[in-house]
C-alpha cells in the first residue's frame, strides 16, 4: 500500500536518479535523470525538489518515461522548513534568471529549459518530449510549447507573474506563436489548480483560456480534496490548497488528487506513447 503523503517526513537522497551536470549556453545545472522511454521534463515547485516532487517524478518514470528533473532552486531532496522556504522564495523572486515579478517579458530560464528539452529528445528519441511545471515553474511548461520537440505541457497551479494574477506571464508574441502551433498541430495544454488557491486563482486560468481558447483544458479540484497536513512551507507560507500533484496530493485510492495524477499520466501517454487519454 502506498504511504500517505502526510507521512513523508524524511530527506530524499534521490539515489535512484542519475545526477548529471548539463551545460547549456555556458550555464551548467544539475539534472536528475531516471527511467526509459520518451523524455518528460519535470520542473519543481517552490521551495525545491522535495520528496513530494521526487515522488511525482517516480510516478512519471513508472508510467514509461525518462524523467529529466532540473535543479532550479533550493536543496535537492529536502523538506524545507517554513523559514528556509521563504528565503529560497525571496532569492529566486529577485533573480534575473527567473523574473518572477515581471509579466510579458522573456524569462532566461525558459530559454535554457527549451534547450534542455531538445537535449532530452536527442538522448531519448520518441515523437517528442513533455513538460510539467508546478507553481513557480507552472508557466515555464507552457513556454516550452513554443517549439518542437515539446508536444505536451501540464501547468500545475501556475503562480507567475506574482504581481499580475490575471496574466499568463509570457511575451505576447510568444503566446501568439504558441497558440498558432497548438492549432496547427492539434495540441492541448493541461492545467490543474484547487478552487480556493490564493496563488493561482480563477483569474489566472481565465487568462490561460483567453490566450489558448479550447486548447487549454482546465481541471479545477475542490479545496476539500487537498491534503490537510502538508509540509511546513505549504502549511504556514502557502496557506491554501495549492499543490495538486505533490504537497497537497492525498495518496489514497478514490481521492480526487490521485485521479488528477492519473489524468496527467494518461495525457502524457496520449502524446508521447500514443495511448488513449480517456479515463479508464
Amino acid at each position: 500500500m502506498a504511504m500517505p503523503l502526510s507521512r513523508i517526513t524524511d530527506h530524499d537522497s534521490l539515489g535512484d536518479f542519475q545526477r548529471r551536470l548539463v551545460p547549456i549556453d555556458a550555464v551548467e545545472k544539475a539534472v536528475y535523470v531516471s527511467g526509459e522511454g520518451p523524455a518528460v521534463i519535470v520542473m519543481t515547485e517552490m521551495p525545491g525538489i522535495s520528496p513530494h516532487v521526487a515522488r511525482f517524478a517516480r510516478w512519471v518514470r513508472e508510467a514509461g518515461f525518462t524523467v529529466f528533473m532540473p535543479s532550479l532552486f533550493g536543496r535537492d531532496g529536502a523538506i524545507a522548513s517554513a523559514e528556509e522556504g521563504v528565503e529560497v522564495f525571496r532569492k529566486t523572486c529577485i533573480s534575473a534568471e527567473f523574473r518572477a515579478l515581471a509579466a510579458d517579458r522573456p524569462t532566461p530560464i525558459v530559454v535554457w529549459l527549451r534547450k534542455l528539452a531538445r537535449h532530452a529528445h536527442e538522448q531519448c528519441g520518441g515523437p517528442g518530449v513533455a513538460a510539467v511545471g508546478m507553481c513557480f515553474t507552472g508557466n515555464f511548461a507552457l513556454g516550452l510549447m513554443l517549439e518542437a520537440p515539446t508536444l505536451a505541457a501540464v501547468v500545475c497551479q501556475p503562480s507567475l507573474p506574482l504581481e499580475a494574477p490575471g496574466d499568463v506571464g509570457l511575451p505576447a508574441a510568444e503566446l501568439l506563436a504558441i497558440r498558432r502551433r497548438l492549432d496547427d498541430e492539434d495540441l492541448t495544454v493541461m492545467g490543474l489548480r484547487f478552487e480556493g488557491d490564493r496563488w493561482c486563482t480563477a483569474q489566472r486560468f481565465a487568462a490561460y483560456r483567453q490566450a489558448l481558447g479550447p486548447r487549454f483544458v482546465a481541471h479545477v479540484l475542490p479545496d476539500s480534496a487537498a491534503n490537510p497536513d502538508p509540509p511546513p512551507f505549504f502549511r504556514h507560507v502557502v496557506a491554501s490548497p495549492h499543490s495538486v500533484l505533490t504537497a497537497h496530493l492525498v495518496d489514497e485510492e478514490g481521492q480526487p488528487t490521485l485521479k488528477a495524477r492519473d489524468d496527467v499520466l494518461r495525457f502524457l501517454a496520449s502524446r508521447l506513447l500514443r495511448r488513449d487519454a480517456s479515463p479508464e
